[in-house]
């Protein structure tokens, strides 16, 4: 895997707060049976600049998580526990206009698949436009301008004539680099992506990955990406926040995490993934599927799956701790696995 360089350590001192802070987040949602916890207890930290992957299986917790940084839970009955900030500002205090505000304007969002997210009756200029006039309060001729730039910035072709298109009328990978324009519209200081590759082909997915990189780098944007791909986490983390039954159960730099991975989930998940030549070399598997969040066992959620699992894992649900300086795992006994893998 190639792993994203982070930012130096000098060049992150001299930064200022994280432009996200997520304390003690609780996500629940009710049904026929009562509330069902499908987040708990997520501590997060993301300094400007920098892109954080939140990397797991479906149903992990990830996009919820996503989803809550924006305030977009709020309106479909969730019920939320914690702090969520954005440059200082508490989203969970936030009035509904107040979001109206953040959301494509401080918070950009990419969808995972643009189709749903642009109306299908008004061309995507239109679109773009009436967002930058929304929060910039600029004229229709200036955000049409700034449109423009946008497409220059994506790297869509005849892009005067693709503003007057139709969100039908263009290609799987070029409906995601106008949904990238429209999220970067007013310059926001923390690009929000959930899965934004995963419905296109590699060649473009790769593609799309060097384009964020390369915006976020040239604009200094922060960004939390969702995947459930290591290679997409390998080509553009900073950080990488593993996350599995709605917990978060290792968080580190990009190299630590995906390298030296500390917590068996994260270690059966790169075992997975074939890295050079498998010739005679039996791919590493996950077994089992993942826990319904309504009804979880005792102690560790992966013990039923975990290949190091103890007795003590059955009864005691572990706290992070840190394994090195900027690196923490959710794990009895993470510290005696690197000298051991199982047959």
């Amino acid at each position: 895997m190639n792993i994203h360089d982070p930012l130096s350590a000098s060049a992150r001192a001299g930064l200022s707060e994280p432009i996200l802070d997520i304390s003690g987040l609780n996500v629940a949602y009710g049904g026929r049976g009562g509330w069902t916890q499908v987040v708990r207890g997520v501590e997060l930290s993301l300094d400007r600049g920098r892109c954080l992957v939140l990397l797991g299986e479906s149903g992990s917790g990830k996009s919820v998580t996503l989803r809550s940084i924006v305030g977009l839970l709020r309106e479909e009955g969730a019920k939320v526990e914690g702090r969520v900030r954005v440059g200082g500002q508490d989203v969970t205090t936030l009035s509904a206009p107040e979001l109206l505000k953040l959301r494509g304007g401080r918070v950009g969002f990419i969808f995972q698949e643009p189709m749903t997210a642009l109306d299908p009756v008004f061309r995507i200029g239109h679109q773009i436009a009436e967002t930058i006039v929304q929060h910039r309060g600029v004229s229709w001729r200036e955000a049409m301008a700034k449109a423009r730039e946008l497409f220059d910035l994506v790297q869509i072709p005849s892009a005067e004539r693709r503003l007057q298109a139709y969100p039908n009328e263009l290609s799987g990978g070029l409906r995601q680099r106008a949904m990238i324009a429209m999220a970067m519209s007013c310059d926001p200081e923390l690009l929000l992506a959930d899965e934004p590759t995963t419905a296109l082909d590699a060649t473009v997915q790769i593609q799309v990955l060097l384009l964020l990189r390369e915006i976020q780098k040239e604009r200094g944007t922060a960004m939390v990406f969702v995947t459930h791909d290591l290679g997409v986490a390998a080509e553009i983390a900073d950080e990488v926040a593993v996350m599995y039954a709605g917990r978060i159960v290792e968080h580190g730099d990009a190299a630590q995490v995906l390298l030296n991975p500390a917590h068996p989930y994260t270690r059966a998940l790169t075992h997975c993934v074939v890295q050079g030549s498998y010739r005679d070399r039996r791919l590493g598997e996950l077994t089992g599927s993942p826990p319904d969040v309504s009804k979880l066992p005792p102690g560790c959620s992966f013990a039923p799956r975990c290949a190091y699992r103890a007795d003590d894992c059955l009864r005691t649900e572990p706290a992070r701790r840190d394994m090195a300086p900027g690196h923490d795992v959710a794990c009895l006994h993470a510290g005696s696995l690197s000298a051991s893998r199982p047959g």
